[in-house]
């Protein structure tokens, strides 16, 4: 019978209680987050983070010493999980507002909120703090395989035109190699059977990357 070696992870939260004088609790917080000095932090056994996958190796007593075998996707960690799908709904997001932002019968007060929310998603994927959330932003809604190179290649222009982040790129610049090897990372790190559609953006965002460092 074969044998893994298998790396589990969990987070051990370490905090403080420390007094800040600020106008607004936002600029309390702010205070808090930048402040360095954890001379009195205190470790939460009992609030623990759930335990994941980091890492498997064919054979025992492997780990580092063999290629890593890819972790099934439903083993990784909950909040990267949701942080590789929140790069989704991001792109999805930049390309509603770029259709809706033509249009004269979309409230004013949407448009703001969706540019906030546009600005928020971009924070938190550069590992910035971001806006404040501005007063009275309605509640999101609520949204309820194959893997096709083709679809993928489609999806290239779409992201283009409405995300600034691949400035100098061009469809024709992205080879059929950035998107087969794209699609390939996609494939060993999604459900494919959860969300088809998802899996083509995430594909077609990794093969701009993929023309990017080509390009270099």
């Amino acid at each position: 019978m074969p044998t893994f070696t298998i790396e589990t992870t969990y987070h051990l939260p370490v905090f403080r209680h420390v007094t800040y004088a600020a106008d607004t609790p936002e600029a309390a917080c702010r205070l808090a987050i930048e402040d360095n000095d954890w001379s009195g932090q205190r470790e939460d056994y009992e609030s623990s983070g759930e335990t994941y996958v980091t890492g498997i190796w064919e054979g025992a007593d492997t780990a580092y010493r063999v290629p890593a075998i890819p972790v099934p996707p439903h083993f990784g960690e909950t909040v990267q999980r949701q942080a590789a799908h929140f790069e989704v709904l991001l792109g999805l997001l930049k390309m509603l507002f770029s259709d809706v932002s033509a249009d004269r019968q979309t409230p004013p007060e949407w448009l703001a909120k969706t540019a906030w929310a546009i600005a928020r998603g971009g924070a938190i994927l550069d590992g910035a703090r971001g806006p404040d959330e501005p007063a009275d932003l309605p509640a999101p809604p609520h949204a309820l395989a194959e893997l096709h190179e083709d679809r993928v290649r489609g999806q290239v222009a779409s992201i283009l035109e409405a995300d600034d982040s691949f400035v100098g790129l061009t469809v024709d610049a992205v080879t059929d190699t950035d998107i087969h090897v794209a699609c390939l990372s996609v494939a060993a790190s999604i459900d494919l059977a959860e969300e088809v559609g998802a899996a083509e953006f995430r594909a077609a965002l990794a093969a701009l990357r993929q023309a990017q460092l080509r390009l270099a």
